[in-house]
This record gives C-alpha cells, sequence and structure tokens, in this order.
C-alpha cells in the first residue's frame, strides 16, 4: 500500500506531522511507499521527506493511506481512503458534522488516533505530554505578563510562550533560571502562599507537572490549602483528583459509579478557587460531568480582589469544565481576560476576571519533539493498517483489537460502536 501524508491547514500554526523522515525512510526499508504533499510551515521540510525517499506530490490520489494530524477539511477529502487522523467527532462535536458526513458519502474508512486505546480504555497513541508541557510554559508566561501589568516585578515575566524556544530543553533552562531567582530571592508578600492547582493526574497533567517541578516545589494535599503559611521562596503545588473535584449527592464516593453515573453527584471545586493563584486544567470533560469552575464562582469570587490570577485551560473545552473558557485561541494570541462583569473575552492582560489561556493546538507549539514522539509510536500500529484487507465486511477486518476499536467509519458506514453519532449528522447539510 501506499501511505500518503498530507499538508494541515486547520491553522498556520500546525507544524506537526504524523509521521517525521526518520520513520518514513525506516517503512521504506520495509517496502512501504509515501507520498507527502508539500507545505511551507511543516516543522520537516519537503527536502528531508525527499532525502528520506518519499515522493513530493500535491495529489494523493495515488495513496491508499492518508495519515493527517488535524481535521480535514470535507472538500479536501478523497473518495475511497483509509484515512488516520484526530477527527473530534466523538463528542458530536457540531463543527466537525459535515466533515463526518462527507467521510460517509465518499465511502471512506476513519481510524482516529483518538480511540487507538488498551483493553482498559488508556489511549496508546497521544500528543497529551506535550500538551501539558506547552501548556504549562505558556501558562507560567501569562502569569508572568499579568502580574507585569499589574505593576508587580517578578522572574515569571522573563518566560516566553513555548514556540518562541527552540526546543523543550530550552524553555526548561529558562524556568530553572526563574526557579534558582525565587529561591535567592525570593517573590513579592502580596503573591503568598503561592499555590498552582492541577485538575487531573493523566498524560496531559504529568507533562504540566514536569514543568512546575521545576520552580521550588512542595506539593500539598488539597485539604492543606485552606491553611498553607506564607512562603516567599516556595511554590505550592496541588494536583486535585476525581474525589476532590465533586461529591456523591448521597453516600459515599465511588470512582466508577461517578464515571457510570455522574448525574449522581454535584461539583465541589469551588470551595479550593479563592486558595489557588494558578489553575492548571487538565481533565477529561463531557457534558454529563459536573462543571471544574463555573461563571458563577468566578464572579462571586472576583466581588474582591480574588488571589487567582491564571487559568491554564489545557484541556479547552468550549464552556466547559472552565465554563469561562468562552472561546480557543492560538498560539500568536493565546490569551483573553474573562470578563465576569460583561461574560464576555476581553483582550488584555488584567482586568476583572481571570485571564485564560485556551489553545487548542498547544502541542503544535512544541513540534519536533511532539512529533518525533508521536511518529514513534505511529510507525508500529502502520504495518497492521496497510496489511489488512479492506474489502470484507467489518465484522471481519483483522485489525489488532487496538486498532479496531478506533474505527470510527468503515467504508462510508459507522461501525457499530459509533452508530450513535447518527443522531448529531442528522440535518447536516
Amino acid at each position: 500500500m501506499v501511505i500518503g501524508i498530507r499538508r494541515e491547514d486547520k491553522s498556520i500554526w500546525e507544524k506537526r506531522v504524523p509521521l517525521v523522515p526518520e520513520d518514513v525512510k525506516a517503512l521504506k526499508e520495509k517496502g512501504f511507499k509515501f507520498i507527502v504533499q508539500p507545505s511551507p510551515i511543516r516543522v520537516f521540510p519537503d527536502s528531508e521527506y525527499e532525502k528520506a525517499g518519499a515522493e513530493i506530490n500535491e495529489d494523493l490520489s495515488g495513496a491508499d493511506i492518508i495519515l493527517g494530524v488535524k481535521e480535514i477539511p470535507p472538500a479536501k477529502l478523497l473518495p475511497e481512503k483509509v484515512y488516520m487522523y484526530f477527527a473530534h467527532v466523538i463528542k458530536g462535536q457540531p463543527h466537525n458534522m459535515p466533515m463526518l458526513k462527507r467521510l460517509l458519502e465518499l465511502k471512506t474508512t476513519l481510524i482516529d488516533y483518538e480511540k487507538i486505546t488498551d483493553e482498559n480504555g488508556r489511549r496508546l497513541i497521544f500528543f497529551g505530554n506535550f500538551a501539558g508541557y506547552a501548556g504549562a510554559i505558556d501558562t507560567l508566561w501569562a502569569f508572568g505578563q499579568r502580574l507585569r501589568e499589574e505593576g508587580m516585578e517578578t522572574p515569571f515575566e522573563r518566560i516566553k510562550p513555548a514556540h518562541e524556544y527552540s526546543s523543550l530543553d530550552e524553555a526548561k533552562e529558562e524556568i530553572k533560571r526563574v526557579s534558582e531567582e525565587i529561591r535567592e530571592r525570593g517573590l513579592p508578600d502580596e503573591l503568598q502562599p503561592f499555590v498552582i492547582g492541577i485538575a487531573g493526574y493523566g498524560n496531559v497533567s504529568r507533562g504540566a507537572q514536569e514543568i512546575i517541578d521545576l520552580l521550588p516545589v512542595k506539593e500539598v494535599e488539597p485539604e492543606e490549602v485552606f491553611h498553607l503559611p506564607p512562603d516567599p521562596t516556595t511554590v505550592y503545588k496541588v494536583v486535585f483528583k476525581e474525589w476532590h473535584m465533586v461529591e456523591p449527592i448521597e453516600g459515599k464516593f465511588d470512582l466508577q459509579d461517578y464515571y457510570h453515573n455522574p448525574h449522581k453527584y454535584r461539583g465541589i471545586f469551588g470551595k479550593y478557587i479563592p486558595f489557588l493563584t494558578i489553575l492548571i486544567n487538565a481533565i477529561y470533560w463531557e457534558e454529563k460531568y459536573p462543571r471544574l469552575v463555573t461563571k458563577k464562582a468566578l464572579k462571586e469570587l472576583y466581588l474582591d480582589n480574588p488571589k487567582l490570577k491564571v487559568i491554564g485551560d489545557i484541556s479547552c473545552d468550549i464552556e466547559g469544565a472552565v465554563e469561562a473558557t468562552v472561546k480557543c485561541t492560538e498560539p500568536g494570541d493565546p490569551v483573553f481576560i474573562y470578563d465576569v462583569e460583561k461574560d464576555a473575552p476581553v483582550a488584555a492582560f488584567t482586568g476583572k476576571g481571570p485571564l485564560i489561556l485556551a489553545v487548542d493546538i498547544l502541542p503544535s507549539e512544541l513540534p519536533r519533539e511532539a512529533s518525533i514522539y508521536f511518529s514513534h509510536v505511529l510507525k508500529g500500529f502502520l504495518p497492521h493498517v496497510a496489511s489488512a484487507d479492506y474489502s470484507v465486511p467489518f465484522e471481519e477486518l483483522s485489525l489488532p483489537p487496538e486498532l479496531k476499536r478506533a474505527v470510527i467509519v468503515y467504508r462510508g458506514e459507522l461501525t457499530p460502536d459509533y452508530k450513535y453519532l447518527e443522531k448529531f449528522i442528522k440535518g447536516v447539510e
């Protein structure tokens, strides 16, 4: 089979690739053929793919399997191809339903990276750690900028957005220098105790924590945030898990019961918000779950002079877990003030509300490292995808279970696990 790598066109900031030249070369030596669309923004230039043995061609019609990173505009889809990319359709996302409908009309097959999972539902291929890295770097940058606008000098103002560093290592070195300055000189009294809260403990959270832990961190339990002593040379870090965010309306907390019956639980995270300086949101969220931060809680918080300065919403669901995330942003203009009185985003670093970072393509800010990591994992799955017979009924399709679970569309039909998406497609033009 011939594998095509498409040019990303969702954003001028999207420089990532699903497969790097090194892995293209390794697979070509095993008999694979590649067609790569030219791109002026891809982090790996066309010349590197050509050197690896790929054909550079605008026309991908000769490819059997087409790889991408982000969603593909409906008009760019080709008939009867096998597509692999992050489709963002499993929640019935309205903006992607025209794309899903077109995939069905063109008799294509769609394998969604997001749903390549093990038997316990854990994702096997992801950029999650890199979303955490970039999100934490950008959050610290945003924090420094807000304090500077408010007239407070801190070492945080030296931190740049992730995409302005040449590498993740360079960003880490900068944050280590900031850490040393905090240890030596301390932070202003107005910031103490300085508390960074991180909601969630998965891949995204682990990436964010790796960055935050470069600071002079002392980790504390959620219950301790109410009584932390001022300490100018310490950054308190607290990680929140499900039982800190919600409680059962009746009875005792049970994690599996919460996942299966979220309507039986209510949000309690509001009690922690007044004690946080920075909040990083790294949880998976759907509408059936209680919100982490409501607009109402923020409005009440900002009646006074609140401690909370920045919300780094790495998960970035519009009016989702963080209800004040009223829009997504891009790396070139990554933050806005959520004005609690206007209930609207304001282009500023300071104002009557939290500064919100809401970039929905955060790993694209570390495109080289993120692509290398992702590609090395994807490379292991491609021989299975390429050797499968797509002429047989879906029940007979010979793919490993991890991959078969990710087949959302098969030859123009929604597969059994994704039939529920039919209701979201109805009425889509």
